[in-house]
């Protein structure tokens, strides 16, 4: 039997995700969310967790270095990778808003600045919108644009609002909802489908 490889990113949505394979027999007695180790594999050996950064997930998959990824439906919209995405976990979820302070009002014969983690899926909306944008990149604490006069407005995730309330400012507008996706290389769906559809078959039956 083929030794199939899921990519997921530490933190919650890993302890969600394998709390979700234990529930169909695949567990990871030797799996720690304090080891240092990137690779796990299952106690029958024949599932590898493979841990790398959320948004690098979708390359592994589509460039075959994994067979599944487990990511969020936001970097999956701002990467556009070609992978099969198969089913929604409905995991890790929250919204992709643009948010900035309350009163910002939106000028239509002048250029948006938006500031984002998030530029393609930025610009792609306001695109549709047939609003002006310039779209700045930043990785880090992308609330402080509007306050440091860097943007107009942010487009972020949203869990529960509160960092966006302390730093005063609000949900503007709601572009997606986003929950964990499970993710297949195209070519792996062929050659391990057997181990595959188990897998998928396995999860629909407890979502």
């Amino acid at each position: 039997m083929d030794t199939v490889k899921i990519a997921l990113a530490k933190g919650r949505l890993a302890e969600d995700t394998i709390a979700l394979l234990k529930k169909i027999g695949i567990s990871f007695k030797e799996y720690s969310k304090k080891s240092r180790k990137l690779i796990f594999k299952d106690d029958t050996e024949r599932i590898k967790l493979v841990f790398v950064k959320s948004i690098d997930i979708p390359t592994y998959v589509e460039k075959g270095a994994v067979d599944i990824g487990i990511v969020g439906k936001d970097i999956l919209m701002e990467d556009r990778a070609d992978v099969y995405e198969i089913l929604n976990l409905n995991i890790g979820r929250c919204k992709i808003c643009v948010a900035g302070f309350e009163d910002y009002d939106f000028n239509p014969n002048k250029k948006l600045i938006v500031a984002s983690k998030y530029p393609n899926i930025a610009k792609n909306y306001f695109n549709k919108k047939g609003i002006l944008t310039d779209v700045i990149k930043i990785n880090g604490s992308v609330e402080l644009a509007p306050i440091l006069d860097l943007s107009d407005v942010i487009v972020d995730i949203v869990e529960t609002g509160n960092t966006l309330k302390e730093n005063g400012l609000v949900i503007l507008e709601e572009i997606h909802d986003i929950s964990a996706r499970l993710v297949v290389n195209k070519v792996s769906l062929k050659t391990k489908n057997d181990e595959i559809e188990g897998l998928i078959n396995g999860l629909e039956s407890i979502l």
